[in-house]
């Protein structure tokens, strides 16, 4: 069983955190900010954002932060959040943790009594809409700064 974990962004683990952004490949870092930028929008976002490293055992390898609450998804979906960022370092990539981390944000969610979890992807290669996708995320039809926008009902 995976011992995977998200924990709060604190002084112990910010520079693992802000570090794991190096190790993805060049077309990677096209399809998600740098982590430094993450924790930067938490930080003025901080009534909305939820920012965690995601840990398998006590090793950080990978991030992601939601938005609470977002103007943008229709009333209908509210109250909904918003996948705003999420990477896995490379070494820890195609080994299931995506999934399990999907898993810990739709727990929250359905805890929290969210009706829908958005988020979007570029759509120009297949990863990570692929992803998504096979998840179980829906593509909403619409693009909004160059990426797909995808919903997943709770």
């Amino acid at each position: 069983m995976i011992n995977l974990t998200l924990r709060p962004v604190t002084g112990d683990n910010f520079s693992q955190v802000v570090k794991l952004s190096e190790t993805l490949t060049d077309y990677q870092k096209t399809c998600v900010a740098p982590n430094m930028v993450s924790l930067a929008q938490a930080y003025v976002n901080y009534d909305r954002a939820w920012p965690r490293a995601i840990y398998v055992g006590e090793e950080v390898v990978g991030f992601v932060m939601l938005a609470l609450f977002d103007d943008d998804i229709p009333q209908v979906d509210q109250p909904a959040y918003f996948l705003w960022r999420f990477m896995m370092a490379k070494d820890h990539q195609q080994k299931g943790y995506g999934r399990k981390v999907l898993d810990l944000i739709v727990g929250k969610c359905k805890e929290d009594q969210i009706k829908a979890l958005y988020t979007s992807a570029e759509y120009q290669g297949e990863q990570p809409l692929k992803f998504y996708l096979n998840y179980g995320f829906k593509d909403t039809g619409i693009i909004d700064d160059g990426e797909k926008v995808l919903k997943l009902e709770i």
